[in-house]
């Protein structure tokens, strides 16, 4: 079904009956309902909107469904979501991901979660340590103080 014809079924057919449709769908697929698209249903303009964006991405994608699940997987163990890694995982794994895909996706994403923290707290640590910290503190200025730096 193409896009146009996906946004004329939901007109047709309005947004009450499409959310609710789509998350049959959801938990036919997957057996549950993930806690986020249950409260987005409260507000089924917000469902809707958030999956044929999800959609959109997924579709029109260069990588194939396994590879976009285990990316999915290796944001979600990175900013340390347990239901999305845990949705995400059972998403790859339906795509034909391996268990040894499965833990090398989340060795990476901590690899890159671990360098983000690093390379961050540096750059702050760099910024504040090319300053005086004592003198700013202290309000005292750097020339002629007996401030070394």
């Amino acid at each position: 079904m193409t896009f146009e014809e996906e946004l004329s079924t939901i007109v047709s057919t309005g947004s009450e009956e499409t959310c609710a449709a789509w998350m049959r769908a959801i938990e036919q697929e997957y057996g549950k309902v993930p806690l986020i698209f249950q409260r987005m249903a409260e507000r089924p303009e917000v469902l809707i909107s958030h999956l044929l964006y999800k959609d959109a991405v997924i579709k029109t994608s260069a990588l194939d469904p396994k590879h976009v699940e285990l990316i999915c997987l290796a944001v979600g163990a990175a900013l340390k979501c347990t239901h999305c890694t845990g949705y995400h995982m059972q998403a790859a794994l339906k795509m034909g991901a391996s268990r040894e895909e499965i833990l090398e996706t989340v060795l990476i994403a901590g690899l890159i979660s671990n360098s983000s923290v690093l390379a961050n707290a540096y750059r702050v640590i760099d910024e504040k340590l090319a300053k005086c910290v004592s003198c700013e503190t202290t309000g005292i200025g750097t020339s002629g103080n007996g401030c070394e730096r």
